[in-house]
């Protein structure tokens, strides 16, 4: 109780469950320490406080005097010294025992989970696990205390659902050691030891996830009868605290996406973020709280100027940024909870946290993020976190502020044991200090090394002064004296002892005089001998370094701003529409807010408002020797996707997207900005005969991935024909995942389709079930169980119904020809044959049939699939009425899009403004997206390239880009950009030549990777 008496008694000794052999151990004595600074929590400290501890629980905590205990006790005085909270750190793996065959190394391709028992049938999904019941409580736990850590959230880092994490501490018997056996739940977007082919990718773990949230909600309303114990799990740990760890600010905000799909209400904790302050805004929207780890990066070797090139602006600043983290964060109002995850060992977190501090995150910032924000977290406040009434006694004595450099650590308390860290050092007692003994006032002198000090009486009578030398040590906060009686007039040896209070002001005890007759005592001191200012003194309060300038993206070419949307007239140009007006000579485009507003010659902004007035900001932009187009539609990307473009370990994985793993952050988009792309389908890989679902982009540089996402797009999903798909060029491993045969690929179609057309009539089954239920008047039993939800499936049905399209790769006439067919047996039409390298051999079914080609200009003779290839490939198609485009597939190819639509003109000679519409409105019309872009027409969006010359010359650069009125791209801008990177460059590496740091990381060269329609790599070990 605080700031009222409160008087206390000895609590009842607990009961034992286990029997005793002998006599029971108990601690009958509380433990109270007076005069202490308390840090009862990061917002309440009390000073000259009083804590009693009793049977391992803080009893009673208030100033001094306030608190009373009756009975027995063992007390201590600590004048100066400071109680804090232990630290709680919310992601560790300690004592769990190790797994059998944990690792069990690489091996064939491999469908099915082989763990025996009712589970999941992958591996990486085992929300069975429970931390408690592999936990041991004899794991190494002295570094951990010597950190200050008193509670530690383990769990089994492994996997993508890790099952349940247990909250635990240091104590040699585990039933003592579990604080709650069930504190949380875990997931991860990296599948870590599963041996399952399935998820090699990014989208399909994410996929993974959603599938099991919805077979989970399947089975809890009884699924079809059997066990799973797996989903049962995950039903009965759905109320935990979920906690998913991520590297990066774009994974954190896929999670939250993630999570609100499945219908989870309570945001997950985002564990390991280490570039939060790039997205704050983005994170606080979430909601959810941030574990951050400290191993910050540490400095580059920078001083070869040649190998310190290889260092990206990106990486020098995150070096610069990253410290700066946690109080960015905390200053927006983000929860933050540190970890030591990550650091060598946990020791280290006590100056990783001061270098937080150095940044500006304040020390009752830094002490929540270890106590109170994790403690109320998993719901645990009561227990750990805090030094209030009924908690356990966790807490860490200390002679100063807790992450301070000068401050020391002494004991370490958990659950009422101490641990010693380091002896307490004796007190400071130099002084002079008036002494009452008998009710006689005498003086006593101290002085000398604080250490081993010499004391001595001094009796003053008249001139003269006589000095008596005492005999005097000092344990701690205790003195010990023994000096002759002389100045009590008594002959013999005084012989007293007593405790230091106040900060070594005020000494009481109790003594024996020589006659044997006992004494009580107290010193007060009068003066301080005069001592040295501690070193280092001078240094603390530094100011909090300067950061550069943080920009979005983070990274080369990111502005502190976005672009503004403007009203720009441009004024002059040679407009290539492609409408009905052709090509415009000296023509002019309005546009505003965002839209096209008008395009024609000589136009008056007056006259294009109509009624409105025109707005003030309109700029006028002289494109007179110019030529202004709409921008390039890529048809077929793979840029700015997240580990892996290819889900190719299942013949089909319609369950995966693109949309879930973009990657906003992706310098390719700033490039091809550069060479006037302002559109991508970004499209999965052709592993599979059946692929994952793509995503259409706007190239909006700085922005998230949602942001960059077209809204209500058309959606699509990416097929595949040829030799990838049957596996035929993947190795002699991959011999077994049907289909092997180009036979085999179109069995897959009609089967997976014939099992959608079955699977949507379930459900519409089920939908017929409950609306005669609804429609009843007197309405008995529960409404019909819902059939269970098949994502993969899903999205195959809305095929079959019209609602989405296909896109697929294809090379031979003859599976072009199956595809058709198999899609005008079922009832639909393929949108998209992309690369379609035989077209120009069947160009007439295809214009029957309705699908529109996406080509190349003039590859072939790459692999033995597409040895029939010629260059008149487009010509050929597009002068049979198909609907032509030409695509890259490739990230360099997209900058030179302009120039592919050139080779229309060269192979096959297509007037050129139609060779433009290749790269154009073409795609637009086979993305179903011509409303919006790819052309320039009033009400269409201002996507808009101004051309220094003819746009398909190979002279030709873009001067500017436009999407959605916002100038995206600026050539008089890139220059700018790249001349203040230098400057930012040599500013960042001459900060990291003055880093005092001796441990350094040697640079490497980092070559771009860029995907291809075979890529098919592991990226979620």
């Amino acid at each position: 109780m605080l700031g009222v008496a409160a008087t206390v008694g000895t609590a009842v000794q607990a009961q034992a469950d286990r029997p005793v052999n002998g006599a029971p151990e108990r601690e009958w004595a509380a433990r109270i320490w007076h005069h202490v600074t308390v840090h009862v929590a990061p917002d309440q400290v009390i000073e000259d406080a009083t804590l009693v501890v009793n049977e391992g629980r803080v009893e009673a905590v208030g100033p001094f005097g306030t608190v009373e205990w009756t009975g027995p006790a063992i007390e201590r005085a600590l004048p100066g010294f400071h109680l804090y909270p232990s630290l709680i750190d919310l992601h560790a793996e300690w004592g769990l025992r190790e797994e059998s065959d944990r690792f069990p190394g690489s091996r064939g391709p491999q469908e099915l989970s082989d763990k025996p028992g009712a589970f999941h049938w992958n591996e990486a999904i085992h929300p069975e696990t429970r931390a408690a019941d592999a936990f041991e409580a004899d794991g190494e736990a002295k570094p951990w205390i010597e950190a200050g850590i008193g509670a530690v959230l383990t769990h089994r880092r492994d996997g993508i659902a890790r099952g349940s994490g247990a909250l635990v501490t240091f104590d040699e018997s585990p039933h003592n050691a579990i604080i709650r056996e069930e504190a949380s739940r875990h997931f991860s977007f990296r599948k870590g030891t599963s041996s399952q082919d399935y998820p090699r990718s990014l989208m399909g773990a994410i996929a993974l996830l959603e599938q099991t949230a919805e077979d989970a909600k399947w089975y809890a309303q009884g699924g079809d009868g059997s066990m799973n114990l797996s989903l049962q799990a995950w039903n009965d740990q759905l109320g935990f605290p979920g906690f998913v760890e991520v590297s990066n600010w774009q994974d954190a905000l896929r999670a939250d996406a993630l999570r609100q799909r499945m219908g989870e209400e309570q945001p997950w904790a985002f564990v390991g973020l280490q570039d939060g302050y790039r997205q704050t805004e983005a994170l606080l929207e979430t909601g959810a709280l941030c574990v951050l780890p400290l191993n910050f990066p540490k400095p580059f070797d920078v001083s070869d100027p040649v190998t310190a090139r290889y260092i990206s602006l990106e990486e020098l600043k995150h070096w610069e940024w990253a410290p700066a983290q946690a109080n960015h964060l905390v200053r927006a109002g983000v929860p933050v909870a540190f970890t030591a995850s990550g650091l060598s060992s946990p020791k280290e977190l006590v100056a990783a946290t001061r270098r937080a501090m150095d940044h500006g995150l304040t020390e009752a910032d830094a002490l929540a993020a270890w106590t109170t924000v994790p403690s109320e977290a998993l719901g645990v406040e009561a227990e750990v976190g805090t030094l209030r009434p009924g908690s356990r006694a966790h807490f860490i004595l200390a002679d100063g502020p807790l992450f301070e450099p000068e401050t020391h650590w002494f004991e370490h308390w958990i659950a009422g044991t101490c641990h010693v860290l380091q002896p307490l050092p004796p007190a400071d007692v130099r002084g002079w200090y008036d002494v009452t003994i008998q009710g006689e006032v005498v003086r006593l002198e101290v002085e000398g090394n604080p250490a081993s000090p010499k004391a001595q009486w001094r009796i003053i009578a008249d001139a003269d002064t006589t000095r008596i030398p005492v005999k005097m040590e000092v344990y701690q906060r205790q003195v010990m004296l023994q000096s002759p009686a002389k100045p009590l007039g008594m002959d013999g040896v005084l012989r007293f002892a007593g405790n230091v209070w106040m900060d070594s002001r005020i000494w009481e005890g109790s003594g024996e005089l020589p006659s044997g007759e006992p004494f009580v005592w107290s010193a007060i001191r009068q003066s301080d001998e005069e001592k040295p200012a501690p070193a280092g003194a001078d240094t603390v309060g530094n100011d909090v370094p300067q950061l550069g300038p943080l920009t979005s993206p983070f990274m080369a070419y990111g502005r502190s701003e976005r672009p503004a949307q403007r009203t720009v007239l441009f004024q002059g140009a040679t407009v290539w529409t492609n409408e009905l007006e052709g090509k415009l000579a000296s023509a002019d485009v309005l546009i505003h807010a965002g839209q096209i507003l008008a395009v024609g010659v000589d136009l008056d902004p007056a006259t294009c408002f109509g009624k409105q007035p025109v707005p003030d900001n309109l700029e006028v932009i002289n494109a007179r020797g110019k030529h202004l187009t709409c921008g390039i539609i890529d048809e077929h990307s793979h840029i700015a996707a997240t580990r892996g473009i290819n889900e190719g370990t299942q013949s089909s994985s319609a369950e995966v997207s693109l949309q879930h793993v973009i990657n906003s952050e992706d310098i390719d988009i700033y490039r091809q900005l550069a060479g006037g792309v302002t559109t991508s389908q970004i499209l999965h890989g052709s592993a599979n005969p059946i692929g994952g679902q793509s995503a259409l982009i706007k190239l909006r540089w700085g922005v998230t991935p949602e942001a960059m996402l077209y809204a209500d797009a058309p959606p699509f999903i990416k097929f595949a024909l040829g030799e990838n798909v049957k596996q035929s060029n993947w190795g002699s491993d991959y011999t077994t995942r049907f289909p092997q045969t180009r036979m085999g690929v179109e069995q897959v179609f009609y089967e997976r389709f014939l099992a959608a057309a079955e699977y949507a009539e379930v459900w519409r089954e089920h939908g017929r079930a409950m609306s005669d239920w609804a429609r009843r008047l007197f309405r008995r039993g529960e409404p019909p169980v819902a059939p269970r939800r098949d994502l993969e499936l899903e999205v195959l049905a809305q095929i079959l119904a019209g609602e989405r399209h296909i896109t697929c790769h294809s090379y031979r006439q003859d599976e072009i020809n199956m595809l058709m067919h198999m899609a005008d047996s079922l009832g639909f039409r393929i949108n998209t044959f992309t690369h379609i390298l035989e077209g120009y051999k069947l160009a007439d079914k295809l214009a029957e049939h309705g699908a529109a080609g996406s080509t190349f200009s003039d590859w072939w003779a790459y692999k033995y699939e597409v040895k029939d290839a010629i260059p008149y490939n487009g010509a050929v198609l597009h002068g049979q009425g198909v609907l032509t485009g030409f695509n890259s597939d490739d990230a360099e190819m997209a900058r030179r899009l302009n120039q592919e639509a050139a080779k229309a003109i060269k192979y096959g000679g297509v007037p050129e403004e139609e060779a433009w519409k290749f790269v154009t409105l073409n795609p637009a019309r086979m993305l179903h997206i011509d409303d919006r872009v790819g052309s320039i027409a009033p009400g269409k969006d201002a996507d808009l390239v101004l051309w220094d010359g003819h746009p398909m010359s190979i002279y030709t650069r873009a001067v500017q880009t436009w999407v959605d009125g916002r100038c995206e791209f600026h050539a008089e801008e890139d220059a700018l950009m790249r001349e203040a990177m230098r400057l930012e460059r040599a500013r960042l590496i001459q900060a990291m030549l003055a880093d005092p740091s001796e441990e350094r990381r040697q640079p490497s060269m980092q070559a771009p990777f860029h995907y291809h329609c075979d890529t098919d790599l592991e990226e979620t070990r």
